[in-house]
């Protein structure tokens, strides 16, 4: 039964999600992880980049953003060689960028604003000065309108998103600074727009809560936290699984012993990641990235041409699609 109602959530048809809007705190579990990462990339607080995300988008449902994945309302400027998307803005039938991927639009904006001279005295703020960050925005010309710092400032403020500038913000489920309310419905998977690629889909987001336990999406695969004195066994039993299935979604043996805080799938992994590539870290072994980012771990060591059972270099490149 479990079962049924899992699937049955999570593989809702897109159209049923296609009559109501998204909504912020929807939008800030999709693409805070992304807002994370291109924070550690290139130093753009992750409050701001989300607040503009949130603000030049009407949190993913404006026409720019659907149509053209466009979440920063980046017009073309003469320097844009990629496809483009046309409508009304401050004049008629105005160019903007228009993107395969909603991750396309934010490495953008990041390149956007660390490439140009007119936003460098931004990246000499502190990465905790959001409103810093939207004064200098405005007094470089992001936006027309004058009050664009203000509208800025109390989206960030509102949403809490000045958490996530901090360390450690990036705890899987937490959908802004606020703590979860546990009565709250948990988001529904992003939908794709018809003809687009998946690959916004990089954020984790509470599926669905079963018997206190939070059921988590990464790369479109459900998984659950290992909590203290959780067992395969236990597991099993509490999600209605077969004994086989743990052990071989996460590359496990039977015998292995699981510890709190691991991540533990309840579904296949995937063929390819969310993301081209993984730089390997200090410590990192390949069954440790292919939990990260919820890959087989077969099909990595497949993509990267290296013979099961090695383990990577730090600083080497693996291959994640």
């Amino acid at each position: 039964m479990i079962h049924r109602i899992l699937l049955f959530t999570f593989f809702l048809p897109t159209f049923l999600f296609a009559q109501r809007k998204q909504s912020a705190t929807e939008y800030i579990a999709i693409y805070k992880d992304i807002a994370i990462t291109e924070m550690d990339r290139y130093g753009i607080p992750a409050s701001v980049k989300l607040g503009q995300g949130l603000l030049e988008s009407s949190a993913g449902n404006s026409d720019l953003a659907t149509e053209a994945n466009n979440h920063f309302g980046i017009k073309c400027k003469k320097d844009w060689t990629g496809p483009s998307f046309h409508k009304d803005d401050d004049a008629k039938d105005e160019c903007f960028r228009k993107y395969e991927t909603v991750l396309a639009s934010y490495e953008d904006h990041s390149q956007f604003l660390k490439n140009s001279t007119r936003y460098a005295e931004l990246f000499t703020l502190e990465l905790t000065d959001y409103k810093g960050w939207a004064y200098g925005l405005k007094k470089a010309g992001y936006a027309t309108n004058p009050q664009y710092a203000q509208l800025l400032i109390r989206t960030i403020e509102e949403n809490r998103l000045y958490a996530f500038d901090k360390p450690g913000s990036s705890a899987p489920g937490e959908l802004s600074g606020k703590p979860r309310d546990k009565k709250q419905t948990p988001p529904p998977t992003p939908r794709t727009p018809r003809g687009k690629s998946d690959n916004t889909d990089l954020a984790d987001f509470e599926l669905k809560q079963q018997a206190g336990r939070a059921i988590m999406v990464r790369n479109r695969v459900q998984y659950i936290t290992v909590k203290e004195g959780d067992t395969f066994e236990s597991i099993t039993r509490e999600l209605a699984l077969l004994r086989w299935q743990l052990p071989k979604y996460n590359d496990l043996s039977n015998t292995s012993k699981l510890q709190a805080g691991d991540i533990l799938y309840i579904q296949p992994k995937r063929r390819k990641a969310f993301t081209d590539s993984h730089t390997v870290k200090p410590g990192d072994k390949m069954r440790n990235i292919s939990q990260e980012h919820a890959i087989k771990l077969s099909r990595l060591y497949h993509l990267n041409q290296l013979p099961s059972g090695t383990e990577p270099k730090a600083g080497q490149l693996l291959k994640l699609r």
